[in-house]
């Protein structure tokens, strides 16, 4: 029983661990795509409009 239980545990973190590095790749993919899109453009940064002030910003790192 208590290996059964060490296998579901070592499953799950493996999911786990899979599972975040789907998502940091995709996070990396995206900031890569947007990077090569400014130097394409020649911009500086991506401006994004804030839904409650209605004010332009440029669009930060973790968005």
């Amino acid at each position: 029983m208590a290996q059964l239980i060490t296998v579901i545990i070592l499953v799950g973190a493996a999911w786990w661990l899979y599972r975040r590095f789907i998502s940091d790749a995709k996070r990396l993919q995206e900031k890569s795509r947007r990077a090569e899109k400014e130097r394409q453009t020649g911009a500086v940064g991506t401006l994004v409009k804030d839904p409650v002030t209605g004010e332009y910003r440029v669009k930060r790192e973790d968005e």
